[in-house]
């Protein structure tokens, strides 16, 4: 398995609260660990026009699937947060970063 690092951008339709995010943020924390975290990336960054990207780590075997991980994962992270999916449309997913132990 490897440890790929996926950025799936998105737009918030709608203005979220400080408490939604923080909720969001709560509910993808275990998928910000030591390779997010030691490059320096944030897990959300919102932007002023309320365009956002979020980073996300997962183990899959390959791009393809940690993409539909992250996006399976980030997709019901909006829903525990209250955001349907209609609020806040993705992006594609793109990998932004890879540990492997091969």
């Amino acid at each position: 398995m490897t440890t790929f690092v996926i950025t799936v951008p998105g737009t918030f339709l709608t203005d979220i609260t400080g408490s939604t995010r923080s909720t969001l943020e709560r509910a993808l924390a275990s998928q910000h660990t030591d390779v997010s975290e030691s490059e320096g990336l944030d897990l959300l960054t919102l932007r002023e026009d309320n365009t956002f990207s979020i980073r996300l780590e997962v183990e899959a075997p390959d791009r393809y699937e940690a993409e539909l991980t992250a996006t399976r994962l980030l997709t019901a992270a909006l829903r525990e947060a209250g955001i349907k999916e209609a609020d806040a449309p993705l992006g594609p997913p793109a990998v932004t970063g890879i540990d492997s132990s091969l």
